[in-house]
């Protein structure tokens, strides 16, 4: 299971995250900041010390470095990027379906257009359909390409009432009275929260975040913000494959996001 938190230009570096389940349930095995990061990992067998830096995915070398970490080719590709079977000319029914039953909890969506994620997301989608990952619309789903969106997820995972504040780039607009030391705690605090949340439905993931603190830079804290949502794409990957997650959307996309808890 990987899952890939995708940024929308190829100068943004993204996010890796890599879940397996050897018969003992789903755990987090490796994470990366980058595409860079992840497939070195897979040769080295660490994460280089070099800032992430974005480039244009491969989707075949991203399979490659997976299943030399995991030992087994991926069976499910999980990315937050919007992907369609159509060329993406503006907001979705898969946009509208999802603002629809969680804007009142602050999660609408971003609206795509052609020319961001455009090309980007034309090629994931045709590079990881030739490696045999077609994109999935409906349940139920064995293997593939899905699209997921961390945002939602997050909400019903920790059952929250709404979006919760995570972002490294909006702390100011969070905690408005808070220093920024100040903020930057809350930050911290609240990525503790996460990760403690997804350990308990797929351990690893506590190991698998980088580490952080009041001196991390803000180059710093985007990776972590980075593999923290490949962490959540991972995951929504394994709620998709164990039919716990919901397809929002039409025949040709369709975001999907975990099913609220029962009860």
């Amino acid at each position: 299971m990987l899952g890939i938190d995708a940024a929308w230009t190829t100068t943004q570096p993204s996010g890796v995250a890599l879940a397996m389940d050897r018969g003992d349930g789903w755990r987090l095995v490796a994470a990366a900041p980058s595409y860079g990061h992840f497939c070195a990992l897979a040769e080295i067998g660490q994460l280089p010390t070099e800032r992430p830096i974005g480039q244009k995915p491969d989707a075949l070398e991203i399979l490659r470095a997976a299943e030399q970490i995991g030992g087994t080719p991926v069976n499910l590709v999980a990315i937050d990027m919007p992907l369609s079977r159509l060329p993406i000319t503006g907001r979705r029914e898969a946009d509208n379906a999802v603002s629809r039953s969680y804007g009142a909890r602050k999660c609408s969506t971003h609206t795509p257009s052609p020319a961001r994620p455009g090309q980007i997301s034309d090629d994931l989608r045709t590079a990881f359909g030739l490696a045999g990952y077609a994109l999935q619309v409906q349940a139920p789903v064995v293997s593939g390409l899905v699209e997921v969106y961390p945002h939602p997820a997050l909400v019903e995972l920790m059952e929250a009432a709404e979006r919760l504040p995570y972002k490294a780039g909006k702390v100011r607009n969070y905690w408005r009275h808070l220093s920024p030391a100040e903020r930057k705690a809350q930050l911290l605090a609240q990525w503790a929260a996460i990760a403690a949340a997804l350990e308990a439905v797929m351990p690893g993931s506590t190991a698998a975040m980088l580490r952080a603190d009041e001196s991390s830079t803000g180059v710093q804290l985007k990776a972590c913000e980075d593999v923290l949502d490949a962490m959540i794409c991972a995951w929504v990957g394994t709620t998709i494959l164990s039919s716990q997650a919901r397809p929002f959307g039409d025949d040709m996309a369709a975001i999907w996001i975990p099913a609220p808890p029962p009860g």
